[in-house]
């Protein structure tokens, strides 16, 4: 199954039993499945249906569905407020007796808002159930199409998503050959510093100057980090060559990128493995940023 983005935008067009209508489908980033509908009076049979059948093909994404209809063969039905008629003709009759009003015009009257309303005509319920049924099916084609377009972004992703692993795995190689990393260099390092603290190099005990070297290399050592950042690369390129619904676990990963990443940073005994761990949280926040767009 491809990886899919949680992004993406459908439209489909059809007709069923004389009206035309068109579906519009807008997805983007959730932490669950959320399918919202707007639909028009008469087709609210259809949204229990349709939710089910979208729940089979998308598992993440909040998804606005704005269903249109259009009855150019249908005149609407117009309907007279009896009662309300009544009652303004009546009070009217009674200013222009007084003298304190014209004689109201028909368009004046039929203005006046609530004494002629507009309403749908009424179908028979087979009419309305093969309406219904057509308007699902084009239903079924939208998400298809939002699957689709989901997809082709979610391939294009997937791309991205490599090429930061390809960055993060490469700069643990260099983490790893970092010359800093060595019982020698450390042992070095420390015994300048203590030269310059003593201002002399005879007073050195050379035999105690190794056995600290070799604690501190002990404790800044990143062997661990190296290798379950190995592992961790591993496991995101194994997801990405699955496909399907990994988001959650490549977040998950990048956290974990994250965490060694920090670790390498704190026991870095040089600045050129400070560098390279600082560069390493730069590729890792574009990887987990990327993720978030992941279903």
């Amino acid at each position: 199954m491809p990886v899919q983005s949680m992004t993406g935008f459908a439209r489909h067009e059809d007709a069923t039993d004389g009206v035309d209508f068109v579906w519009e489908l807008r997805s983007v980033n959730g932490k669950g499945f959320d399918l919202r509908f707007r639909l028009p009076p008469g087709f609210e049979a259809i949204e229990a249906d349709s939710r089910r059948l979208a729940a089979t093909q998308v598992t993440r994404g909040n998804i606005q569905a704005s269903l249109q209809i259009r009855r150019d063969d249908e005149l609407p039905a117009f309907s007279v407020n009896e009662a309300m008629l009544g009652q303004v003709l009546s009070l009217s009759s009674r200013l222009v007796a007084d003298g304190h009003a014209a004689p109201p015009s028909a368009d004046g009257i039929m203005a006046i808002k609530g004494i002629v309303e507009i309403a749908d005509r009424a179908l028979p319920p087979e009419s309305l159930e093969l309406r219904q049924k057509g308007v699902a099916r084009g239903f079924l084609a939208a998400v298809e199409k939002l699957t689709a377009a989901r997809e082709t972004e979610g391939r294009a992703m997937a791309e991205i998503l490599a090429a930061r692993l390809d960055e993060i795995e490469a700069l643990v190689g260099r983490a790893e050959d970092d010359p800093s990393r060595s019982v020698d260099a450390i042992r070095e390092r420390l015994k300048s510093q203590v030269s310059r603290l003593l201002d002399t190099d005879e007073r050195l005990d050379e035999g105690r100057l190794h056995q600290e070297a070799a604690i501190l290399a002990a404790r800044a050592d990143i062997r661990e980090e190296i290798d379950r950042l190995g592992a961790h690369v591993g496991a995101a390129r194994a997801l990405l060559d699955a496909g399907g619904p990994i988001g959650r676990r490549l977040d998950f990963l990048s956290q974990e990128f994250n965490r060694e990443s920090n670790t390498i940073c704190s026991k870095s005994n040089s600045t050129s493995l400070t560098a390279i761990g600082l560069e390493l949280k730069v590729v890792i926040d574009q990887f987990r940023e990327q993720v978030q767009n992941i279903e």
